[in-house]
């Protein structure tokens, strides 16, 4: 894998950005507090929610076992643990990108369980103390690209997500795999409440290709930095996909369904000419309201000097992962 280039400073998107942003998606959708029928008093409930400091703290994750496989420590300037779990998109709690780090203290993770179903001989229902016994842990430093053109470099704790569907031994009928966020509204306050949560349909569901999904670089994450995963990042156990855009790796996984046919995702449902089912990451093919050709890279440095680099095809992983699309079109297929 080649890396990239180390960056003097990094670029954190301004907070006018974050806004625009979800103001863009709310238009998008054609939801305001009018056409959500959110009175005046409705409103500023919910914006009294965010306000408030009644919200209870986000765990410390607890330090984790795990090897670190010198192919996959790769040499790149990494992304700082508090940018990693303090800049990201988790719209059930909320739409700016410090919203999840303040609000995801309600979610639950005791007694977690995680069920593997569908086209496979051997349907599995596994709790996380299931998972630590029954695969062992590696960490992988990978490149993450958000579709909103920043990206990171983050140092992921899992296991591969191919040794996970062996166990439940696919059946020949199986084709993709489909996967579930937790549903729980009463811990995850944009499930409930449409303003908060962006609009989107809950919950949030995602899909692979299952020769995408049993490829080795394909993780189920349940740490970073060396630790549990904290709410705000996907806990207890998310999906790392590194050269397909940040939306695929979907959080806070309960449910992996295999299936014949491809599987609904949650942001093609959205808008199908923005969020493609494949989503690899993709200099050549840009989003509809902006240009994919270059990144912002959330690294070490501070927010003074703003500078930009390329975007690699497959996020720079095209050695290992181009073979999955001979013969597609990518720019069709995007």
């Amino acid at each position: 894998m080649k890396p990239v280039n180390r960056l003097t400073e990094a670029d954190v998107t301004p907070e006018s950005v974050f806004n625009m942003q979800r103001r863009q998606v709310l238009k998008t959708l054609g939801l305001s507090a009018a056409a959500l029928g959110v009175s005046g008093v409705a409103q500023a409930d919910v914006l009294d929610w965010f306000k408030g400091n009644d919200r209870p703290p986000a765990p410390s994750g607890k330090p984790l076992d795990f090897t670190k496989p010198d192919k996959y420590q790769a040499d790149l300037p990494l992304t700082p643990l508090d940018k990693v779990s303090g800049y990201n998109n988790f719209y059930e709690f909320g739409l700016d990108k410090a919203d999840p780090a303040a609000n995801a203290g309600t979610l639950k993770t005791d007694n977690w369980q995680l069920t593997i179903d569908g086209e496979v001989a051997k349907p599995l229902t596994l709790s996380m103390d299931d998972i630590f016994k029954r695969f062992a842990m590696e960490q992988r430093i990978y490149r993450m690209r958000c579709v909103e053109a920043w990206s990171m470099v983050i140092p992921w704790v899992g296991f591969e997500l191919g040794k996970l569907l062996k166990a439940a031994e696919p059946t020949s009928n199986a084709r993709f795999v489909a996967f579930q966020t937790l549903y729980a509204p009463d811990q995850m306050p944009g499930q409930k409440d449409r303003f908060i949560g962006g609009g989107l349909d809950y919950p949030y569901v995602e899909g692979l290709r299952l020769d995408e999904a049993m490829h080795p670089l394909t993780l189920l994450s349940t740490g970073v930095y060396g630790k549990a995963l904290p709410p705000q990042n996907g806990a207890p156990i998310r999906l790392t996909v590194p050269w397909k855009y940040g939306f695929k790796g979907i959080k806070s996984i309960v449910k992996i369904t295999l299936v014949r046919d491809q599987p609904p995702t949650t942001w093609n449902q959205i808008a199908d000419n923005e969020y493609g089912f494949y989503a690899n990451v993709n200099p050549h093919v840009d989003h509809p309201r902006w240009s994919q050709a270059t990144e912002r890279f959330i690294g070490p440095g501070g927010v003074l000097k703003v500078e930009r680099q390329p975007t690699l095809l497959f996020n720079g992983y095209g050695e290992e992962v181009a073979s999955l699309y001979r013969g597609l079109d990518l720019r069709r297929n995007y």
